[in-house]
């Protein structure tokens, strides 16, 4: 049987899991919400849409997994982080709704300043939640300004958004590059012809922008907080998880140019594995970093959780729901397999 330390654990692990499940498979729909204005052929946009069509809506179930183990398992880090992060959440639930909006609205007419009007929205909608979410977990790395009883308070230190900083946007830049990359490689396995040939072109742009991104928030992260790798410092056997990054995005050119497209994917998913690990252990067991005390004002998974009770029963829903989540998802995926085709019930 579990114990209180157990649980404790075994829930945060379930979170980052959740957390995981929501950007590799959310992920390249905001990559292709991105790519979205960079073809002017209507039926371009068309297959760009319908490659994600059948899935987009239960790829964001995760999303809900992640909020709702955060309320019910954290309910202290959940209060603060909406308290801290206010304004962003309120922006990303707006570009939620637009981009499902768009998805739904844009070929209901055959006019083309509809399709635009829509066109720019499904594009800024993922835009603003790829840039949110970077931004969200930047703020995470480099913590927030917390009072004594563990909340932020911005009356009390004179801040109004202390969420922008230099290196969130950097973060939040490098997860648009990390969904750009991934929602083309996606691309290139639902599509094929000229349009395939194209978005070759794109995925070798939007794996360099990647990169470039890559080196540059590893060294800023190095530089300025180097409590990310201090796990890894204890635990020299942990770096394996980074040699192992470093092997799957180089292995992403090289399915694409071998025309292994799905298996680009999967390399491309296992990079997001990687990162989101990394995250995982560089903060842990801190969930919500204090820049002004971090060692007694930091939420952590062991100071911030429910009561024993309460993680037990969530445990209990979350060993029920989940596998029907991820059972729901490969039935999904195995239905609609295969290359886009357009007809007359396509979006």
């Amino acid at each position: 049987m579990l114990t209180e330390y157990g649980l404790e654990i075994t829930i945060y692990i379930i979170l980052i899991g959740a957390i995981f499940g929501y950007a590799v498979l959310d992920g390249f729909d905001l990559g292709v919400g991105m790519l979205h204005l960079g073809t002017k052929n209507d039926t371009h946009r068309r297959i760009f849409l319908n490659a994600i069509g059948p899935v987009w809506d239960g790829n964001e179930v995760w999303l809900i997994v992640v909020v709702g183990l955060l309320f019910a398992a954290f309910p202290h880090v959940f209060a603060t982080a909406l308290s801290g992060f206010y304004i962003p959440v309120m922006v990303l639930l707006l570009a939620l709704t637009l981009r499902a909006v768009s998805i739904e609205f844009r070929s209901k007419r055959e006019m083309p300043a509809w399709r635009w009007f829509w066109d720019i929205l499904f594009f800024t909608g993922s835009l603003l939640i790829s840039f949110g979410m970077g931004l969200f977990f930047g703020n995470l790395i480099q913590g927030m300004p917390l009072t004594e009883a563990r909340y932020f308070d911005p009356a009390k230190f004179g801040v109004i958004m202390p969420f922008i900083t230099p290196y969130t946007v950097l973060v939040g830049v490098f997860t648009i590059s990390t969904f750009l990359m991934h929602g083309c490689i996606y691309l290139l396995a639902k599509t094929e012809g000229d349009l395939h040939d194209k978005l070759r072109d794109w995925a070798r742009g939007t794996i360099i922008f990647f990169c470039m991104m890559y080196v540059l928030s590893t060294m800023a992260t190095l530089i300025y907080f180097p409590h990310m790798v201090e796990s890894i410092r204890a635990k020299p056997y942990l770096f394996f998880v980074a040699v192992v990054n470093m092997l799957l995005i180089a292995n992403i050119p090289r399915c694409i140019y071998k025309g292994k497209d799905g298996w680009a994917f999967i390399s491309s998913a296992g990079n997001i594995l990687c990162l989101v690990a990394l995250y995982a252990l560089g903060t842990f067991p801190v969930i919500i970093r204090s820049t002004i005390d971090p060692a007694t004002r930091s939420l952590t998974v062991f100071n911030s959780n429910s009561s024993f009770l309460t993680l037990k029963y969530l445990f209990i829903i979350s060993c029920i729901s989940i596998p029907l989540v991820i059972f729901y998802g490969i039935v999904v995926y195995r239905i609609f397999q295969g290359k886009v085709k357009i007809n007359s019930m396509s979006y």
